[in-house]
């Protein structure tokens, strides 16, 4: 019997290896076209434009922050997927420290900013290995109805945001509207025409922010709301500064506050590695969590070298896994070497910093609903008692209480409070956490509660 449960278990084992074994048995080319189409489907220079809007950059140092950007992302993707969590999972700037950084930043300069990033990723880093008591703090702190409820704040805080610079941003009012509904529609349109078609016609999905910014921007042109004058002056190869963006300085307050945005962060890409655990059917057991948080932060701390934003795993992969069908790590590498080469051509950069804000703003919109409604998609494994739906509510109406704070008292405040309270993200995940632990729970709030019988 003994013999017959060991001759099993070798068995199985052996299945397991060549399950692996096969998931990575794919092509060079193979990699490099799955792999380019993950990059293309990332939208990853998003953040940063944002983050260059909020600190009122100029066109050049847009530009610089997105190469940096896609320089960062692509050795914290070749470090996640290749060394650390050994998961296909790309690697993007996470949107949820955008407003604490812009305050950090125009409060007291980028040099506090880009310091502010460094203890926060060493710290993850350590939380992973040699500490391991990451995937410990996961499974006793982050059910889904706290990681839902941190994806739907992040939707909600960001949403103000981009609807406010349709308005404020160059061009009349009738103007800006009329391009932000052109940019939209292109956008749904495409998205909804790539979800529905069964021909070539579906892969028209995957590139549809690129169709809605270039289509927008043409239209755009039209009213004299484009310049690329900056591309023609833009070398076309140029390889990576360290510090570029400024030499960091380390400011107590400013740190704080960004070493609770890196907590929230790692409730963002926890849940994106359970997503990319299911479309692969890999097991995220201890040891890969752990392996996670070392390569989450590792590659933050390496980006804080290029003052790039904090990264984070991007869910929008993992549907191109199940579309493409493609599990191997082999292409998301390759798309982390796609990155780093993007990041080295300063031209293509400096085409997307042209692009008029009014078009940026009016996907970043609509990539707000999505980010919102995903979240919502996590938060209904939940039942919706009154005190899980106080524990979803209650975040989200404290989040929009910081974002629509008025500007005199918001810059009125401590500077600790001021970083803190300028990210609604901030507030609203936090509550989330608290409330979820404070207010008692019934069977019934987790779903187990039995049920009955009508008959």
């Amino acid at each position: 019997m003994e013999n017959a449960v060991r001759e099993l278990e070798t068995k199985t084992v052996k299945n397991e290896n060549e399950q692996g074994r096969k998931k990575e048995d794919i092509s060079v080319g193979k990699s490099i076209f799955v792999g380019l189409q993950h990059v293309l489907a990332m939208d990853l220079f998003i953040p940063p434009i944002i983050l260059a809007g909020l600190l009122s950059f100029s066109v050049a140092d847009s530009a610089l922050l997105i190469q940096m950007t896609f320089i960062a992302c692509g050795i914290a993707t070749i470090i996640q997927a290749g060394f650390a969590m050994k998961l296909p999972v790309m690697q993007g700037p996470s949107f949820v420290p955008l407003s604490a950084l812009a305050a950090i930043g125009t409060t007291s300069g980028m040099g506090a900013m880009i310091g502010s990033l460094i203890p926060g990723a060493l710290l993850i880093a350590l939380l992973g290995y040699p500490l391991k008591i990451f995937s410990k703090v996961v499974r006793k702190f982050i059910p889904p109805i706290v990681a839902g409820t941190v994806i739907v704040v992040v939707g909600f805080s960001l949403m103000p945001t981009a609807i406010n610079s349709i308005y404020s941003a160059e061009g009349s009012f009738n103007t800006n509207i009329f391009i932000a509904f052109v940019t939209v529609a292109v956008l749904i349109s495409s998205m909804y025409i790539g979800e529905k078609a069964k021909t070539k016609w579906k892969h028209i999905k995957v590139a549809s922010v690129i169709l809605a910014l270039g289509i927008g921007t043409i239209v755009a042109s039209f009213f004299g709301m484009v310049d690329f004058s900056s591309v023609r002056d833009a070398a076309w190869f140029a390889m990576p500064s360290i510090f570029a963006l400024g030499t960091p300085t380390f400011e107590l307050d400013a740190i704080l506050i960004m070493l609770a945005i890196y907590f929230i962060i790692m409730i963002e890409t926890t849940g994106t590695w359970f997503t990319v655990g299911n479309v692969t059917e890999e097991k995220l057991d201890d040891k890969r969590l752990n392996g996670g948080a070392f390569g989450e932060g590792l590659g933050c701390f390496a980006g804080s070298f290029f003052g790039g934003t904090p990264v984070t795993g991007y869910s929008t992969n993992a549907g191109i896994i199940a579309i493409t069908g493609v599990k191997s790590r082999k292409p998301i590498i390759a798309g982390g070497v796609f990155l780093l080469m993007f990041g080295m051509l300063p031209k293509l950069m400096t085409v997307i910093a042209s692009i008029p804000p009014v078009v940026i703003s009016s996907v970043f919109a609509i990539i707000c609903v999505v980010i919102m409604m995903n979240g919502f998609k996590v938060v209904k494994q939940a039942p919706f008692t009154e005190r899980n739906m106080l524990v979803i509510g209650i975040p989200i109406m404290l989040a929009l209480f910081a974002v629509l704070m008025p500007a005199d008292i918001l810059y009125g405040l401590p500077s600790i409070v001021t970083y803190f309270v300028s990210s609604g993200i901030a507030i609203g995940a936090i509550a989330a956490l608290i409330l979820n632990l404070v207010l008692p729970e019934k069977k019934e709030d987790t779903g187990l509660a039995p049920k009955l019988n009508v008959n």
